[in-house]
């Protein structure tokens, strides 16, 4: 099953803050932070379905997401790190606010 993109250019998503069992391509030094979406790469399969040997992995779109460096690791940094993420990854950040 092929899920249709919820994200456009600009958008601002969160990433999930999970620590999920096994194999994940999700780095653990952007959970639970915000980013802008900068593009959506085309779909493919999740890794971490894959990795699981899903007997059919889901097949998502993936977004290159740009993170202010200094919202990862602090400082004075005014560059940005971009991070390809799955979609079932993210979420609005809108959503995801208190």
């Amino acid at each position: 099953m092929r899920d249709l993109p919820l994200y456009s250019p600009g958008a601002s998503v969160r990433v999930r803050p999970v620590d999920p069992a096994g194999h994940s391509r999700v780095p653990r030094y952007v959970r639970g932070h915000t980013g802008k979406v900068v593009e959506e790469t085309g779909s493919r399969p999740r890794p971490d379905d894959l990795a699981a040997r899903a007997a059919e992995p889901r097949v998502e779109p993936v977004y290159t997401v740009a993170f202010a460096a200094r919202a990862l690791w602090g400082g004075r940094s005014a560059h940005h790190v971009t991070v390809d993420l799955w979609q079932s990854s993210l979420e609005s950040a809108e959503e995801a606010a208190p």
